[in-house]
């Protein structure tokens, strides 16, 4: 029988292309969360990873086709770190705690994600929408939350009528509003939300948001 595949590339040449394109990645993400969609260029990018235009377009196809290729990269990173999140063994209130910890250290430790989301939120979601790769990769802290939830409920601890997506936005938003506007506010009140002395502060101040929503008296 003849074989239709063509000839396997070897491994270090596999290796070298995973690199490269590795690294194309890496310097486009400063590049589109420094200067937005519209001000990166090419040239810029092919030039301080010592490749050419053209083997960026080999790659990626188009500086379209690359930025999407570095916001589907960025959710996969934090959709990785929630799908290891272990929390099945906490009770809901510490489990959620852990899952809002999560994501204010991530967004703290990835200010270019939250440039990148301010980007496309600027394009309204086409490059997002655009992507089957990023309408597979979902949330896996919705179903933690969801399961969380479920578990709070049951044992008479959360009382908030609220779904796992709403509570997602609770949670995210805090953490992106900190460093996302950390310039303004700092100009307009004097505070950096990100200085290190009211890290712990504030990554406390989330947890105990979140669980007095979740835990409030409603029958008053």
């Amino acid at each position: 029988m003849t074989s239709t595949q063509g000839p396997a590339q070897p491994a270090g040449r596999t290796r070298d292309a995973a690199r490269t394109r590795d690294e194309i990645l890496t310097v486009a993400t400063q590049e589109f969360a420094r200067l937005g969609y519209t001000g990166a260029r090419v040239d810029e990018i092919a030039a301080r990873t010592r490749t050419t235009k053209r083997m960026i377009y080999y790659y990626f196809g188009g500086k379209e086709q690359l930025f999407t290729a570095v916001l589907e990269r960025a959710y996969s990173r934090i959709r990785q770190a929630e799908q290891l999140l272990d929390v099945e063994h906490l009770d809901p209130v510490a489990a959620v705690r852990r899952l809002a910890e999560l994501t204010f250290d991530h967004h703290e430790d990835h200010p270019d994600f939250i440039r990148l989301v301010s980007i496309e939120n600027i394009h309204e979601a086409e490059h997002i929408a655009a992507s089957a790769e990023l309408s597979r990769i979902g949330s896996p802290a919705i179903d933690v939350l969801r399961r969380i939830l479920d578990t709070g409920r049951t044992s008479g601890l959360f009382t908030a009528d609220i779904d796992a997506v709403d509570l997602h936005a609770m949670i995210s938003s805090f953490c992106f509003f900190r460093i996302a506007n950390r310039h303004t506010f700092g100009a307009l009140f004097g505070r950096d939300l990100v200085a290190p002395g009211l890290r712990e502060h504030y990554r406390t101040m989330l947890g105990d948001m979140i669980i007095a929503y979740l835990t409030a008296d409603r029958a008053a």
